[in-house]
């Protein structure tokens, strides 16, 4: 008998241009997704809701002065992501020295930690209790760990965790630490034990094996933005669209679990896929028809913190040699003060001045975000005179940019409501994936964000089976892995601090 067999089509073959890869969103993770289409020839279009591209690693420019929002050092363990990184740069990929300093009881604390510098600063008493405080952590029973402060306080000691942890992360959360899951410190706080940390202040990181440890780190010589840029470009270049000031109002879905139609701006796409960084809780909002009522109580159960950031520019060659200086200070509500000088030198256009960004958490709607710019520009000013970091008098101008939904918060309910979520959009959502942190509500950095983005290609062109809610989901992401190792394995050894705040993006 003759074979009529029908080979299955090929992975990607549905893709046309009348049916292209809807991307929404134009922040890391979007961009990712539809470079690496649109170089595949794939017909693909990205929607997003503003008219900057980026995301919360978008970088803002007044007047020739450059702002890189949030801070972003581009180091990562995921070779595929650092290949993607350099192809896109070329030499514009800066190789740039790291410096960091704590601003601590009145104090600057070197970080990475040096140990002439920690003796001298906490005092020889302190720095005996800080250690018996984690000797004691280590060799009693760990308990329970449901919440922040109980995680770090097992691995660190109370003292350690009063000093370092408590103030400065209710600050940035704006809830008690004792509210805040274990989760989150789990995969922020990695890589680096007190006992480690104290060998390096002493002998040194051989090789940087320590991504909290890490002398140096590659920058766009223009700031993050430059890379979004050049991206857009070679989108566009290889057939791919870009829309701006095109927010998506409805996802519908037919009867077989297919999004069929994305309303964007004013405008109706037809998809073969859609990727979306969207949050989670904005995905079940726009959803036609709408999702069950469990499902959007969950949604709407989600949480995030906002940041905005005080641009200042300051008379001054430079007012201090690091990237950034973690504010653990009473008496001020900035968190972090970045200096866009020792990001590149090319953030600055002259020798004359100096140029910072004052850091601030706050929730939208609330006094602190609501206050006016030139409130929000004054007090910026009195409180880098307070920390005695330059004059109030010296600043020439500032400006205020505020980040909406910046950092997803796990809270005691938030990985229940991510998967009664995840499990509808897993059923009636078939050709839709969510990438990215806040389109998983998932605290990572633009590596993984962006690695999430290149799973989800995967899956449409190559037929693969990636599970993108995997990608760096364990409680542990460690830097201390060998380059054979997948890098977000899980590991056995304790995790500990990505810098003394956690929160580099």
């Amino acid at each position: 008998m003759p074979d009529i067999s029908v080979s299955a089509p090929e992975p990607g073959a549905d893709i046309t241009p009348d049916k292209p890869v809807v991307v929404l969103g134009g922040g890391p993770a979007g961009l990712t997704a539809a470079y690496l289409l649109a170089r595949q020839g794939k017909a693909v279009i990205v929607v997003e809701s503003t008219d900057a591209l980026g995301g919360i690693a978008r970088t803002t420019v007044r007047d020739g002065y450059r702002f890189d929002l949030g801070g972003h050092r581009f180091f990562t363990k995921v070779k595929e992501v650092d290949d993607l990184w350099h192809e896109i740069m070329k030499e514009e990929f800066l190789k740039r020295p790291r410096q960091s300093r704590i601003y601590w009881n009145d104090k600057f604390l070197e970080y990475p930690l040096q140990g002439v510098d920690v003796i001298k600063k906490l005092g020889p008493v302190e720095l005996m209790r800080c250690g018996l405080s984690y000797l004691w952590a280590a060799v009693k029973p760990k308990g329970r760990e449901d919440t922040f402060e109980e995680w770090v306080s097992n691995r660190f000691g109370k003292r350690l965790y009063g000093h370092f942890f408590k103030t400065y992360t209710e600050k940035l959360w704006g809830v008690p630490a004792n509210e805040i899951r274990a989760e989150w410190a789990a995969q922020r706080i990695k890589g680096l034990s007190f006992f480690s940390a104290a060998k390096a202040a002493f002998f040194g990181n051989k090789g940087d094996k320590i991504k909290s440890l890490i002398s140096e780190f590659n920058y766009p010589r223009f700031g993050p933005g430059q890379m979004w840029e050049e991206m857009a470009n070679d989108i566009k270049a290889h057939g791919g669209e870009i829309r701006l000031n095109a927010p998506v109002t409805k996802l519908v879905t037919n009867s077989e679990g297919i999004v069929t139609e994305v309303v964007a701006g004013d405008q109706t796409l037809t998809p073969s896929y859609v990727i979306s960084s969207l949050p989670l809780r904005a995905t079940v909002g726009i959803a036609e028809p709408e999702a069950p009522v469990e499902v959007r109580d969950a949604a709407r159960g989600l949480r995030y913190r906002e940041f905005l950031t005080v641009l200042l520019v300051i008379k001054g060659q430079d007012l201090f040699p690091d990237n950034w200086i973690y504010i653990h200070q009473p008496g001020v509500r900035v968190l972090r003060i970045q200096n866009f000088k020792s990001w590149s030198p090319w953030m600055v256009p002259n020798d004359e001045d100096a140029s910072i960004g004052m850091e601030y958490f706050c929730f939208e709607g609330d006094d602190f975000w609501n206050m006016k710019d030139d409130d929000l520009v004054r007090m910026a000013g009195q409180e880098i005179e307070k920390l005695k970091l330059a004059k109030a008098a010296d600043v020439k101008f500032g400006f205020v940019e505020r980040v909406h939904k910046a950092y997803p918060i796990y809270d005691e309910k938030y990985a229940e409501r991510v998967q009664t979520i995840r499990g509808w959009l897993e059923t009636n959502t078939k050709n839709l994936t969510q990438v990215g942190r806040n389109g998983l509500h998932r605290y990572n950095n633009s590596d993984h964000s962006m690695l999430t983005a290149m799973r989800a290609v995967d899956n449409i062109t190559l037929g693969t089976h990636h599970d993108i809610w995997s990608v760096n989901v364990e409680s542990v992401y460690h830097e201390e892995v060998h380059d054979s190792e997948n890098p977000y394995k899980n590991d056995p050894e304790t995790p500990a601090m990505d810098g003394p705040l956690a929160s580099e993006n």
